[in-house]
């Protein structure tokens, strides 16, 4: 039996961006920061290096999903940058495989900046998968 304080396990997410809804996806990648640290060394002081924090940095989220009807919903949205790219908020939910959540994310300045559609072949039959991947400014806190 599960309780609360069993650890999340994730199994789909589920994609907002502003208005548009974007669907499911099985696989979430990238989310995450890294500060950028400069080194300045102190005359007379051999015992450390001064460590400073600079800037943080943003890894691109890549979010992978089998082809399906939600596909449509993504190639809308994609197609709605070719009048000019608008920066918007995307929310990703991570949810268990009974929809319950699990985390939520709120992503600042989110544009896309790589899709990648299915390799479809006789030869070799397997899932088609479609990838988008998306880039942001940040991390905002949770809406209320």
């Amino acid at each position: 039996m599960a309780d609360n304080s069993d650890p999340a396990v994730s199994v789909c997410f589920y994609v907002k961006i502003d208005s548009d809804d974007l669907g499911w996806f099985n696989s979430c990648e990238g989310l995450g920061l890294e500060v950028v640290l400069e080194q300045r060394e102190e005359g007379g002081n051999n015992g450390f290096v001064w460590q400073l924090p600079t800037r943080i940095k943003y890894g691109n989220v890549k979010l992978t999903r089998p082809v399906g009807k939600d596909s449509a919903k993504l190639t809308a949205w994609l197609c709605s940058f070719a009048s000019g790219v608008q920066r918007q908020t995307a929310t990703i939910t991570a949810m268990t495989g009974d929809r319950d959540v699990v985390a939520t994310w709120n992503l600042d300045g989110v544009v896309p900046v790589r899709w990648s559609g299915p390799s479809l072949s006789a030869d070799s039959p397997k899932v088609a998968t479609e990838t988008v991947e998306l880039a942001h400014h940040g991390f905002l806190p949770r809406s209320a």
